[in-house]
């Protein structure tokens, strides 16, 4: 009977039974996590096993920072032999292509009727003498005026003035090289006929060669005359030459300043118009030399390098002085520094990693 109260009380009161049912339930979980806490763990986590990087040690060393150029070799002395003299050429003694010395007769122009003025010009020169030679005789016996005095002293002077007239255009009959050269080219050939001031022959000498290049504003300054340079030609081959001429006024255009360099060329083997490479060194800087391959990039795309500092990455920024063709300078790392050389791809600044020093 009693059993049958308690069905029927439960079967009354279905919610009574979900709640016995949710505080078991509520028990047995807090029970689990008691004997969770209480109970020590039975295994540590596993750190992450540490990157093996190779390192070497680098020392700074001082070198230059320099620039490089590009331009054309010119003559450092080039010039457009003219007539002086109108007539006809009876001669031209050289060839294109020919060098000549200093003083050389390159070509004759017709002597015409020079000649005889010259001997005119002598004639009346002595004729002039004479009378100004009596006329003085007779002024200082108080003979002669002042103005008839005047007057042959006037007549002398014009006739000294016709014979050195008629000496020059008799010279000037044979034009010559103002300077050791080649011939670079012939304007004439016998039997033409050329006006005073008409080209005759061109003239260059390449015993000393120029180059002509543009540096920028930012670089002018650190520049000076005479200062050494490094020449290179499209053939490989490397020669010294001296700073000649910096530009004061910068190239409206471009805003960059002219300069001339010039080296020897005692043999002339290298020719007007070549392209050059020419290097100029600038500030010196103390830097340490890398390979490429050694550079990398922070999470900010910056250049620079990872060095090691007690186990530990460090990134450094790097400024590049200059490159060759074995390495590049770089400033920014100090005296001495730690550089990884193997690995630097894996590790980021600041992880600790196992490093090993590099055989060398």
């Amino acid at each position: 009977m009693a059993n049958f109260s308690i069905t029927r009380f439960l079967s009354a009161r279905p919610y009574i039974v979900s709640l016995f049912i949710i505080c078991l339930l509520s028990l047995w979980l807090g029970l689990g996590m008691l004997k969770a806490d209480d109970s020590p763990p039975k295994h540590d986590v596993e750190k992450a096993p540490l990157a093996k990087v190779v390192y070497s040690s680098f020392t700074a060393s001082n070198t230059f920072k320099s620039i490089e150029l590009y331009g054309r070799t010119a003559p450092d002395k080039q010039a457009n032999l003219g007539a002086e003299i109108a007539g006809k050429i009876i001669q031209v003694s050289v060839e294109k292509g020919q060098i000549v010395k200093q003083g050389q007769v390159v070509a004759l122009i017709d002597k015409g009727d020079l000649e005889i003025q010259l001997e005119r010009a002598r004639a009346i020169l002595k004729v002039r003498e004479q009378e100004y030679k009596a006329v003085q005789s007779l002024k200082n016996k108080g003979l002669q005026g002042e103005v008839a005095f005047t007057n042959a002293q006037a007549s002398l002077v014009e006739a000294k003035a016709m014979v050195t007239s008629a000496r020059v255009a008799l010279r000037n009959t044979s034009v010559t090289a103002p300077f050791t050269g080649i011939v670079d080219y012939l304007y004439v050939e016998r039997g033409d006929f050329v006006g005073v001031g008409d080209p005759v022959a061109k003239l260059i000498d390449l015993s000393n060669l120029v180059i002509e290049a543009d540096v920028s504003e930012r670089h002018i300054r650190e520049l000076s005359l005479h200062q050494s340079a490094n020449i290179k030609f499209i053939s490989g081959e490397i020669v010294e030459g001296n700073v000649d001429y910096i530009s004061r006024i910068s190239s409206p255009v471009t805003n960059t300043f002219p300069i001339e360099i010039i080296f020897p060329n005692p043999e002339q083997s290298i020719p007007a118009g070549m392209s050059a490479e020419v290097t100029l060194n600038l500030n010196e800087l103390s830097a340490i030399k890398l390979t490429p391959a050694m550079l990398a990039l922070d999470e900010s795309g910056n250049l620079g390098v990872k060095t090691l500092v007690e186990n530990k990455v460090k990134f450094v920024p790097i400024q590049l002085v200059k490159a060759e063709k074995d390495g590049v300078w770089l400033t920014g790392l100090g005296d001495t520094v730690d550089v990884i050389t193997i690995g630097q791809g894996f590790v980021r600044d600041g992880d600790e990693v196992i490093a090993v020093r590099e055989d060398k």
